[in-house]
């Protein structure tokens, strides 16, 4: 008597691709370097013998044989192309994509050019420009979509100050105070202020206001809505 795979056992199984002896070696090779390491995945690079591997968010160069790890990008000259900052792109654009419009604070236009995530600190100059000019990016159809990034870490004054925001009745209106430099009454509640901080540590944010694009790219800090929509302009001829 034969006995039919189920639809959905056959399917797992035509999925289910065991690691090749290459990708087994060079996970080994990270793990003897450094025995509890966060290896999220393996693929070859675009350069034969050589795999892209993240390991904690970041990426490394790790032979086929798992002897030689390489950290720095890698720079296509014929196509003129920074590959590590596009496998960047994609591990922001992913990470991203798991953040619901229900944890950010929104500010965007009825009609939606550009949808622009900002990790920001309250005290951060630059962060305090760039909101300031919020009127100018929406009227551009620049939406500004904020996750906090309290730059001196949780449990600092500016992260107390995003979770009192967070917590506020209104939060787009008391972060638009306390980027003004208004005291805003000290309040707690279930927030994703640390979640927010560890995503942007992850990922590989440094330093506020960090501009990400829906694909991913990191545009930079602070720019002027001329200059905003100059940069977004190029991105879009690529």
């Amino acid at each position: 008597m034969h006995c039919a795979l189920r639809p959905t056992v056959l399917l797992l199984a035509l999925l289910a691709k065991p690691l090749s002896a290459e990708e087994d070696r060079v996970r080994q090779g990270i793990r003897a370097l450094v025995p509890d390491a966060n290896i999220e995945s393996v693929k070859p690079s675009p350069v034969p013998g050589l795999y892209e591997v993240i390991v904690s968010g970041q990426i490394v160069y790790v032979s086929a044989d798992g002897r030689y790890l390489i950290q720095g990008g890698m720079f296509d000259m014929e196509k003129r192309e920074d590959l590590t900052e596009l496998a960047r792109a994609r591990i922001r654009k992913e990470a991203l994509a798991k953040v619901p419009p229900e944890k950010r604070i929104v500010f965007a236009p009825k009609e939606r050019k550009h949808t622009l995530t900002v990790f920001t600190d309250i005290d951060c100059g630059y962060c305090r420009r760039l909101h300031q000019h919020m009127a100018e990016y929406n009227a551009a159809g620049i939406a500004i979509e904020y996750l906090f990034f309290p730059r001196a870490g949780i449990g600092s004054p500016s992260y107390e100050k995003a979770v009192s925001v967070w917590c506020s009745a209104d939060p787009r209106d008391a972060l638009t105070r306390a980027k003004a430099g208004e005291e805003i009454p000290s309040r707690s509640c279930d927030n994703p202020v640390m979640e927010d901080f560890e995503l942007g540590k992850r990922i590989g944010i440094t330093g506020t206001p960090a501009v990400i694009t829906e694909e991913g790219i990191l545009i930079g800090g602070y720019l002027t809505p001329e200059q905003l929509q100059e940069r977004l302009a190029q991105l879009g001829k690529r």
